[in-house]
């Protein structure tokens, strides 16, 4: 199964809500991404300021490639290092962001999105 390192924000709250930078799985057809317990199917062009929905809950997602300046967000927002998965950080700071070094301890804060685990990955490795 392919990964790519991406920008996670759930918008179930408003135009703006938690985010995360992860790891994030494809499905075999690349309909379906996976990002912790999360199955995130696209919403093809039809969201009103996301791009992907849980198919669980039905919140929806803004998903994209990380921005090499930081600027991940939708509006802009500049992603700081706790918002960062520790599993990513390196090759994110290092690769993506152009950086020697994460700038500061990267740690989850908390809340609805929720990094990814292997013991809570949905499908097999």
């Amino acid at each position: 199964m392919r990964s790519r390192i991406m920008y996670i924000e759930d918008k179930s709250a408003g135009l703006t809500g938690p985010c995360r930078i992860g790891l994030v799985r494809f499905s075999k057809s690349g309909a379906t991404l996976y990002y912790g317990d999360r199955a995130l199917k696209s919403l093809t062009g039809s969201g009103f300021k996301a791009n992907y929905f849980d198919q669980v809950t039905g919140e929806p997602f803004w998903i994209a490639g990380p921005r090499r300046d930081g600027a991940d967000g939708l509006y802009g927002r500049i992603t700081q290092p706790e918002d960062v998965d520790e599993e990513v950080a390196e090759p994110y700071w290092r690769d993506i962001r152009g950086l020697g070094t994460t700038p500061v301890a990267t740690a989850w804060r908390g809340g609805d999105l929720k990094p990814a685990t292997e013991d809570s990955l949905p499908f097999e490795s």
